[in-house]
């Protein structure tokens, strides 16, 4: 009978542990931060495209980094262009890790001189919005990847 209700009362305290943890759990997993990109971007098309940058990532949780960004692809697109102070919107992740690596890019541009433009890319189930403006000529469809990495 003693071990018996040893064993019930080991069996109550574990599960009063376990229910304990899981709000605690919960919340980590909810935990959502918000990350900022701000960057230049400088690049050219003819088919291929090519275009490098540098920006600033900082996040709602205090991080924040200096980062290369790089994109590539290829499509029907031609045209040389620059971007200034670009703005980038990063959403669910959990932390600043989460910013770095490959986000899916598809677009149309289009633009002479002036030119501004406004995307979302993807990353898994992190989302990217950029937006900024720029001069110089491009026009075209393409596809391909937009690259934030650490310096």
């Amino acid at each position: 009978m003693i071990k018996r209700t040893l064993g019930m009362a080991a069996l109550v305290l574990a599960c009063a542990t376990a229910t304990a943890a899981l709000p605690t759990m919960a919340r980590a997993d909810d935990a959502q931060v918000k990350c900022d990109l701000r960057f230049n971007l400088e690049g050219w098309s003819l088919i291929y495209k090519h275009a490098e940058g540098r920006g600033t990532v900082t996040c709602s949780n205090g991080q924040s980094s200096p980062v290369k960004i790089s994109v590539v692809g290829g499509g029907l697109t031609a045209g040389k262009y620059r971007i200034t102070n670009g703005k980038g919107e990063i959403s669910k992740v959990r932390g600043i890790a989460d910013v770095f690596g490959d986000y899916a890019q598809a677009g149309a541009e289009a633009g002479v001189v002036k030119s501004s433009t406004a995307q979302v890319l993807t990353k898994g189930t992190t989302s990217l919005a950029l937006a900024g403006t720029g001069e110089g000529v491009n026009l075209g469809v393409s596809v391909g990847k937009f690259t934030i990495a650490k310096p």
